[in-house]
């Protein structure tokens, strides 16, 4: 009986995953249809394919829930994963990350890495509720009606709590993207203490304004972003500028967007030690009043804004020979007060 229960709650677990899907699509077609032309889908089938998607993944979840269909589902269900796929890898191969949008506003994040192997679990995943299928074709007529009812409603809440979740990430990316175009001036004060973070990093984990600052001298905070070639023409720069600090300086790059994408251009512009953060909104931008990129923060090694934004290449060029000289006194300084205490 428990290899009944496994083989419902997996019909039941793909068949949430593809209705979060077309709710997503149906409750945003204006943003469907951009994202089915910018996968390369031709003008003149874009209407047609935008309407069709949601209505095929509606009946996966009608062919995985129906007693007698729960095989030709997962096996729907697995031929729109494996196209879906394919579409991602051969716009990945091309080095285009359009908006994945697989489920709706909710879920902008342009495509990488990361939603190819989300794919390759759900087509495991497909796999082995068609295996299940197979083995156990008399689910769920072979649970008692109270159970099989039971774990649909669970599902339909489980659908519903993170369809909610989606929206509610969703309200509070616009909410960060509306107070950043209608802040007043760019920057934080000099003088002001600098906003706490922490944000993931490329190389794994989270790191934050502590850690950072905890290597000594002042913090240099550039905001950049992947498709843009000045932040690229900069960040071959800075590790030769990171190395004459000595040590004075720490640098930071802060993006937003898709963690693997960050990666990859980490790798390409040889930042080497760099650390390379990525916001999941615009917290960071936002607390610190950033507006676009390539733009530089200077932070003191207590913990303060030394200098105004710096916007541009330029400005933030002349921002580094600034913090070399900060962070020259700093060092001095800190030498200083060693020798005094051994002496």
């Amino acid at each position: 009986m428990t290899i009944e229960y496994g083989v419902w709650g997996l019909r039941l677990a793909l068949g949430v995953v593809f209705g979060l899907a077309a709710a997503g699509k149906f409750a945003d077609p204006a943003g469907t249809r951009k994202t089915v032309g910018e996968f390369g889908v031709p003008i003149r089938w874009t209407p047609l394919v935008s309407r069709s998607l949601p209505i095929a993944e509606t009946l996966v979840v009608v062919l995985l829930v129906s007693p007698w269909t729960g095989f030709a589902g997962a096996l729907f269900g697995l031929a729109l994963l494996l196209a879906f796929t394919a579409a991602v890898a051969r716009l990945l191969r091309q080095g285009k990350h359009p908006s994945c949008a697989c489920f709706g506003a909710a879920s902008t994040a342009p495509i990488g890495r990361a939603t190819l192997l989300r794919n390759a679990a759900l087509i495991a995943f497909a796999l082995v509720t068609g295996v299940g299928v197979l083995a156990e074709p008399d689910v769920p007529g072979s649970l008692p009606v109270d159970h099989a009812i039971g774990m649909v409603v669970i599902a339909v809440f489980a659908a519903l709590f993170t369809r909610l979740a989606g929206e509610l990430r969703a309200v509070r990316r616009r909410l960060d993207e509306q107070a950043l175009s209608t802040l007043g001036a760019e920057g934080l004060p000099v003088g002001a203490v600098a906003p706490e973070f922490e944000l993931l990093n490329v190389t794994g984990g989270r790191t934050g304004l502590e850690a950072l600052l905890a290597q000594g001298g002042s913090l240099l905070l550039v905001f950049v972003h992947p498709g843009c070639e000045m932040c690229a023409a900069l960040a071959r720069e800075l590790p030769r500028w990171r190395q004459r600090a000595a040590g004075a300086l720490t640098i930071a790059m802060v993006g937003n967007g898709d963690l693997d994408e960050h990666a990859a251009w980490a790798r390409a512009q040889d930042l080497g030690a760099i650390p390379v953060l990525v916001q999941q909104g615009n917290e960071a931008a936002l607390r610190y009043r950033v507006r676009g990129t390539p733009s530089g923060v200077l932070i003191g090694a207590d913990g303060r804004v030394l200098a105004p934004v710096a916007r541009g290449a330029m400005a933030i060029r002349d921002l580094i020979a600034q913090a070399k000289h900060v962070g020259a006194q700093y060092v001095s300084g800190r030498n200083g007060q060693s020798v005094s205490n051994t002496g």
